[in-house]
């Protein structure tokens, strides 16, 4: 943990970075600002000013804190491959550039595609997740986590093989399906994502336990 003081610092400055942003922009702000939409990329909730600009980005700091420590503290930490602890370490704050990104540029009424600037994200990082998955040693915390994968390094070998290939396969599809998102409407993207994501788990869990089943 304390090798990592210095990055968990950095991270978590840059995930408050947009308090920063938005008292830079706090005048050119409306009261009532954007911080919800539907599938369709429609704003549908709205906060007050204080709350987009200073809890939103406190709250994605507190998420990204208690990954980090989660991770850490993991029991089997030294078998998480480094390239995939880097994903631990910037997801939030990432999601949190981008997301307060899109709530201010969306308050200063500047057009923006919601739905395929997230779906775009989510795709990238799914791809992300499947270039490393194949690396992952048995852990308590970042992979596939079941009683048989934990219990059996052949088997969590395979079932993480697989599941690499099932993410970037599926981080693929959900790009797509944003690119396609103009001619078949907001909720396609969702759709896209949501099947992708019971896949690209439900595939890896199936196949695990099927091993399992075989004697892995």
């Amino acid at each position: 943990m304390k090798s990592y003081k210095k990055t968990i610092l950095i991270t978590t400055l840059i995930t408050l970075l947009p308090i920063l942003i938005g008292l830079v922009l706090w005048n050119r702000l409306p009261d009532s600002i954007a911080t919800h939409w539907d599938s369709d990329g429609n704003p549908n909730g709205w906060s007050g000013k204080p709350f987009a600009v200073f809890a939103m980005p406190c709250i994605m700091a507190a998420i990204h804190l208690f990954a980090v420590c989660v991770t850490l503290n993991d029991p089997k930490r030294k078998n998480i491959h480094k390239k995939p602890l880097i994903i631990v370490f910037w997801l939030v704050p990432v999601l949190s550039i981008g997301t307060n990104g899109i709530i201010y540029l969306t308050a200063l009424s500047i057009k923006v595609n919601v739905t395929a600037i997230l779906s775009i994200l989510i795709g990238i990082i799914f791809i992300l997740l499947g270039n490393y998955m194949p690396k992952l040693q048995q852990n308590y915390t970042v992979g596939i986590k079941l009683p048989w994968t934990l219990n059996n390094t052949e088997n969590w070998t395979r079932t993480h093989r697989l599941s690499g290939k099932t993410f970037i396969a599926g981080g693929l599809v959900v790009i797509l399906c944003s690119l396609l998102d103009g001619l078949a409407g907001g909720s396609f993207s969702l759709i896209a994502i949501i099947a992708v994501l019971v896949l690209c788990t439900a595939i890896p869990m199936g196949y695990s336990f099927w091993l399992f089943r075989k004697g892995v």
